[in-house]
């Protein structure tokens, strides 16, 4: 821990600090350990639901209670109308189309760190924002202006992946004290230090889960059931099914059909409604197209490279060639120009379209994108 309060007190420049706070212990740690810093604090927290849940009552509650255990000021942006309008609405459209979204990339771009920054700055003068991601960030050092983005040193805990949307304006105003730190070592320090939420349980991955008890409890919420076949890749029926957002690339079980060696989804066909299901040999993809790509810790290249990419949060990075390409006209539109083709050195199992496929060189996020539903 001597290491981290020393890299906080050696940091360069401004160090009034608005630190993002969920109410959880890694955030807590984070407001803790720059208050040790001698950083001027204050901490914020992002109102996104009603009701119980990390995001909502009870984390509003814990949050807080740390800035009055740690003495300093607590905000709270009521965001819930943004969040509703950039992640509900989103993945309500996406599952609906048959896709599986990844909601905490574009939350953290759209509805979090940006959005933080803004606040911060207009109405407390605030250029730095902290959080308790394990992550961290440093400059490229190439003269170019442009900060990288790092893993985390523990990787049961590197959240790197669902940070690779963030854009350089808002990485390079960005602090992550616990990015050198284990989960297992910060629970030590928050309890060694008395703070209330060091033995609080974590959070499920995903807050609208968290919220509504589960994912299919909050997609049934706002879907209605709608009746389809599952079928093979031929079209033979083999069952049907009461909605495409229950199922997900590469599933296994709970998919209520018989065959005479085990199935796995490989394709939720949004037009038919239909699930498309097949042997495991016939579940892996060569090859996948990523759009909507943010460039990170590099320039958009403009020749093929090697990467390791990785395909889901708990996936091991696997190595690809990675081939630009033009950008459609609707990527212009959206202001996300850059695209391009993946070329696994070994077939990948449970390719999701909407996930993110995140491309590293070594512990360095070079950038990211969606996966695509047509090679």
């Amino acid at each position: 821990m001597a290491a981290v309060l020393a890299r906080l007190r050696a940091w360069p420049g401004e160090r009034r600090v608005a630190v993002g706070l969920s109410g959880g212990v890694d955030s807590s740690l984070t407001a803790a350990l720059l208050v040790a810093a001698g950083w001027e604090v204050e901490g914020l927290t992002l109102w996104l639901m009603s009701g119980k849940g990390s995001c909502c009552a009870e984390g509003l509650v814990d949050a807080a209670g740390i800035c009055d255990q740690l003495g300093v000021p607590h905000h709270v942006v009521d965001s819930r109308a943004r969040f509703q309008e950039q992640i509900v609405a989103f993945l309500v459209e996406g599952y609906g189309e048959g896709l599986t979204p990844l909601p905490c990339s574009r939350c953290n771009r759209a509805v979090k760190f940006g959005p933080m920054l803004e606040w911060a700055g207009a109405e407390r003068g605030l250029s730095r924002l902290a959080t308790g991601h394990y992550a961290r960030q440093r400059p490229a050092g190439d003269g170019a202006d442009r900060h990288q983005l790092l893993r985390g040193l523990d990787p049961l805990k590197d959240q790197s992946y669902f940070l690779y949307d963030l854009p350089q304006a808002v990485l390079g105003r960005l602090v992550f004290p616990l990015g050198e730190l284990t989960k297992a070592a910060t629970r030590a320090e928050a309890s060694r230090l008395g703070l209330r939420t060091a033995e609080k349980p974590e959070s499920q991955d995903l807050c609208l889960a968290d919220h509504h008890g589960s994912m299919r409890a909050f997609l049934d919420a706002y879907l209605p059931p709608r009746q389809g076949e599952i079928v093979l890749a031929d079209g033979t029926v083999l069952g049907s099914h009461d909605g495409l957002e229950h199922f997900t690339i590469g599933q296994r079980k709970g998919l209520g059909v018989a065959w005479s060696e085990p199935l796995h989804v490989v394709r939720l066909d949004g037009a038919m409604n239909r699930v498309v299901v097949a042997p495991r040999r016939q579940a892996t993809r060569q090859a996948c197209v990523v759009g909507a790509v943010n460039w990170v810790s590099i320039a958009a290249p403009d020749q093929p490279i090697e990467v390791e990419v990785q395909v889901r949060y708990r996936g091991l990075p696997e190595r690809a060639l990675l081939t630009p390409l033009s950008g459609t006209t609707a990527d212009h539109a959206a202001e996300r120009p850059h695209r391009a083709r993946l070329d696994f050195a070994e077939p990948q199992f449970s390719v999701a379209p909407g996930q993110a496929a995140v491309f590293y060189r070594g512990d360095v996020l070079l950038g990211g994108g969606l996966i695509q539903a047509d090679d």
